[in-house]
């Protein structure tokens, strides 16, 4: 399914291979946009790029994150952006694609709520001219010029090795699993379950782990991932493992081992790094994690967005196949890494997160404890 999966060092590099001039549009400028335009080719200016990001609710990293690392790339580069916050509606989503043509974006990128209002979007934008990315989620059935994300497969084959080795340190027998996974209407979710299942299934076959209550939770919502856990927890009690398929979801299970003093007892996974999953894994009480470096995520989607914006022709590493519209999309995929209470550290070295944002209160000891200095 996937082709030419780079490591997070050579990811944006590739970017630079292959760009050719093939003469750009100048875009208008408005109040909410930032950056100073810059020389681009020939004496033409760079066109402006708008992006819309989906929620804040369903995890804080499209605000504390991309967000951040997208702005500073376009800054940097001095091309004009405009980058808005869908927060979790349909139709909003759409106006703000409206928007965005209509005051001059040049180039598009979305993080799609779901395939369908991704492809309205992706088809309007392409009829009018404008150069479109799909950053991080792919729209299944869309016309995106260019798709950059993680190898989501590879995301939930570390969750579901994760949950193994920590179930294993356990010395667990025959486990119930529970899978809580993400929105049935983000194929990032259906691919993290691919991955986990492939390592998860063989255990259910062999008899060694037995198969429990497994549920997607609607638009990733916390809020519901909760009231579908306790369900899941009262159908059945002796669930062993939690395969949640991010940080904010193995929380919300989490909560709700507490109440029955199981948390710490019951191994539960998550992506993201967040602030919140890498306390639950220095607490004790979440397995483990998967960190994806956003800041290259976004520095080789911004890279792909400047090029374009300035009427290059960027040439992508690699491909991934859309299934819906039969078409393989030009792609950079960044590799993950799975995040142990051991190696917490390598994210704060990273600068994904800060010590001081981290090592808060009781979690002080914690990081001294996990090697973060």
């Amino acid at each position: 399914m996937r082709k030419g999966i780079l490591s997070i060092g050579a990811a944006a590099a590739a970017l630079t291979l292959g760009l050719t001039a093939c003469g750009g549009e100048s875009g208008d400028t408005s109040a909410e946009s930032s950056g100073a335009p810059s020389a681009a080719a020939g004496d033409a200016k760079p066109g402006k790029i708008g992006v819309i990001l989906p929620d804040s609710k369903s995890s804080a990293r499209w605000e504390t994150a991309d967000r951040k690392y997208l702005q500073e790339a376009f800054d940097a580069a001095g091309v004009q952006s405009d980058i808005q916050n869908a927060q979790g509606d349909k139709t909003a989503f759409q106006t703000i694609a409206d928007q965005m043509i209509t005051n001059g974006a040049t180039v598009l990128m979305i993080v799609n709520l779901d395939s369908g209002t991704g492809k309205a979007v992706l088809d309007k934008a392409k009829s009018q001219g404008v150069a479109t990315i799909d950053y991080d989620r792919l729209t299944l059935g869309g016309s995106a010029s260019y798709y950059v994300s993680f190898d989501n497969t590879a995301v939930g084959k570390l969750q579901g090795e994760g949950l193994v080795k920590c179930l294993t340190d356990k010395k667990a027998d025959k486990p119930i699993i529970a899978e809580l996974n993400g929105s049935p209407t983000d194929n990032n979710a259906t691919l993290f379950k691919q991955g986990y299942d492939g390592v998860l299934q063989p255990k259910y076959d062999s008899g060694d782990y037995k198969k429990g209550p497994d549920q997607s939770v609607p638009d990733w919502d916390n809020t519901q991932a909760g009231t579908i856990f306790e369900q899941m927890l009262t159908q059945e009690p002796k669930i062993a493992g939690v395969l949640a398929a991010n940080d904010g979801l193995g929380n919300a299970a989490i909560s709700v081992l507490k109440k029955q003093k199981l948390n710490g007892k019951v191994p539960v996974t998550g992506q993201d790094a967040t602030v919140q999953g890498l306390q639950n894994i220095l607490a004790g009480d979440q397995c483990m994690t998967v960190y994806k470096a956003i800041k290259k995520e976004a520095d080789a989607a911004a890279q792909l967005a400047v090029s374009l914006a300035k009427g290059e022709q960027p040439q992508a590493s690699g491909t991934v196949k859309d299934t819906e519209g039969n078409r393989d999309v030009p792609s950079v995929l960044l590799e993950p890494q799975a995040i142990f209470f051991d190696n917490v550290k390598d994210v704060v070295a990273d600068g994904f997160v800060s010590k001081d944002e981290l090592c808060t209160g009781e979690f002080a000891d914690k990081c001294t404890e996990a090697g973060i200095s």
